[in-house]
């Protein structure tokens, strides 16, 4: 099972992303990722294995900000996460 979560707006995408996917977790946590949209540097992608907590922390070392965004959970059923 997966959860996904989109984002569309004037404010930064992260924070509505990473909450929606704090809440979205029971549906699956083997990993997680966002991308978001900037309209001059195009898409930036931030994944990780495991928890949301471990995207939280990959998200506060990179530059994923952006107005527009996607964010999913993934719970593996086969094959790695």
């Amino acid at each position: 099972m997966c959860g996904i979560v989109g984002y569309i707006g004037s404010k930064d995408a992260c924070p509505f992303l990473l909450a929606g996917l704090q809440r979205l977790e029971y549906r699956g946590y083997d990993s997680a990722g966002i991308a978001t949209m900037r309209p001059v540097e195009g898409i930036c992608v931030t994944k990780t294995a495991g928890r949301v907590a471990e995207l939280v922390e990959a998200v506060k070392q990179s530059n994923t900000v952006g107005r527009l965004g996607i964010g999913h959970t993934r719970w593996a059923t086969h094959g790695p996460a």
